[in-house]
């Protein structure tokens, strides 16, 4: 029973040999490297921006439940709908977070 292939050469190929090969056989492929553009918004505007969504979220999530059939709404879906409609979103609008030292 043989494994594997044959070798080409009278003798096997050495690790080192093998790695050159595979660096030969793969050269040409570019390695495409992409990378995240930076957040230039301020903490504070970042901070707005955050509780926008959870208020844009929160009244998604209201439409959701009030479209829920009326046996629906005790299911595990439903209470986690209502306990998401019920959250108090005031105090984080509220909130009026610090600036910084003048680089806000």
């Amino acid at each position: 029973m043989t494994k594997g292939r044959k070798p080409e050469g009278d003798q096997p190929l050495t690790g080192a040999e093998r790695q050159a090969r595979y660096r030969a056989r793969h050269a040409h492929a570019p390695v495409v490297r992409y990378r995240r553009p930076a957040d230039r918004r301020s903490r504070h505007q970042r901070w707005r921006d955050a509780v926008d969504e959870l208020v844009a979220l929160q009244s998604e999530y209201t439409q959701w439940f009030e479209a829920l059939p009326e046996p629906v709404r005790d299911t595990a879906t439903g209470e986690a709908l209502q306990a998401l409609v019920d959250f108090q979103l005031d105090e984080l609008l509220a909130i009026e977070p610090p600036h910084g030292f003048g680089r806000d």
